[in-house]
């Protein structure tokens, strides 16, 4: 068969059958760099060191048997509940053994939004203690600082001298361009695994995966709006039971769409990083962040559905904690 005739056949097979020649088809080529915020884990107040052990050592087994060179990001008050000092730090330890880095998430998960700038700068400082500790024994150095709540200031000066300070103290900002809003899911999901409810678990997981996947459905396609190719992607994810016990789940999913795991810094090497970024305001990814500093606007961005935002506030109200903020809003 010769060329121009080879082409008309595959073009008739493709109207004919369109789903059969879309799967045969090889994935575009893409990376991923995955961060994990909130160590020693989400809501570990209200867990035993034990629990934190367990969680921990499977999350962070997974990401080893996968080698996937993840961040995870400290909030080193939690680790300060009486008489569980010891093994807390022992859990942010497991990430460091298994060849896993550590970042800075604050000490108290304190947002650049809601409090005077020399009290968050306090709070990184305080946030470094454990961290830095824990990374020269394995002879490594504190690299990278990732934003609570994604807030990087209420105003632009304030923006830069908070960055200013951050560059002076050795850190790299760690960016957000992909966040499936797990935490959300989290909460319910420990609550339905502490009731024995498998229906809800499995109702949730499905979910939180078919929310993700519109996630990177979404963000691909704008990176593509905006740029013109697909950078490397920076995937935000939480320390929690869900992710324990189904982040395998999503790995797949990246795998399945073309995406090979990087490392943060390789991430980050990628010049749209270097983009210019003028965002302020509520805490957002950096894809928004960049649409909005050339006067663009991502618009019908995919939303948690109204069941889980529902039930998450429920849950919230009877544990006293504030309500989940609109979910316009992104981690």
């Amino acid at each position: 068969m010769n060329p121009i005739a080879g082409k008309i056949a595959i073009s008739l097979l493709a109207a004919v059958f369109p789903s059969a020649f879309l799967l045969a088809q090889a994935p575009p080529h893409r990376s991923i760099a995955i961060t994990v915020d909130d160590l020693p884990a989400v809501s570990s107040g209200y867990m035993s060191a034990q629990d934190v052990l367990t969680l921990t050592a499977k999350l962070v087994g997974i990401l080893h048997d996968q080698k996937i060179p993840a961040v995870g990001f400290v909030n080193e008050v939690k680790l300060y509940n009486t008489g569980e000092v010891d093994d807390r730090i022992r859990a942010l330890n497991l990430w460091l053994e298994n060849g896993l880095e550590l970042g800075n998430h604050t000490f108290a998960h304190t947002s650049l939004n809601r409090v005077p700038l020399q009290t968050w700068q306090e709070d990184v400082v305080r946030g470094e203690t454990v961290t830095r500790m824990l990374l020269a024994q394995h002879k490594m150095e504190l690299r990278y600082l990732r934003h609570p709540f994604l807030d990087t200031g209420r105003d632009l000066q304030t923006r830069r001298v908070a960055e200013a300070f951050l560059s002076l103290r050795g850190y790299k900002i760690a960016p957000v361009t992909m966040d499936g809003w797990d935490w959300m899911y989290a909460g319910l999901y420990d609550d339905a695994k502490q009731r024995g409810d498998s229906a809800l678990q499995q109702r949730l997981v499905d979910s939180y995966l078919e929310h993700t996947t519109a996630i990177f459905d979404f963000y691909e396609k704008a990176s593509n709006d905006l740029f013109g190719y697909e950078p490397p992607q920076i995937l935000l994810v939480h320390c929690n039971r869900l992710q324990a016990e189904h982040i395998g789940e999503v790995l797949d999913l990246l795998r399945k769409r073309g995406y090979r795991f990087v490392s943060l810094e390789e991430a980050l090497s990628d010049g749209v990083y270097s983009s210019p970024d003028e965002y302020v305001g509520e805490g957002t990814g950096w894809i928004e962040h960049w649409a909005i500093t050339r006067g663009r606007h991502l618009q019908n961005s995919p939303q948690v559905p109204q069941w889980v935002l529902e039930s998450s506030n429920k849950l919230r109200q009877q544990l006293a904690i504030p309500p989940t903020p609109s979910p316009d809003w992104s981690r």
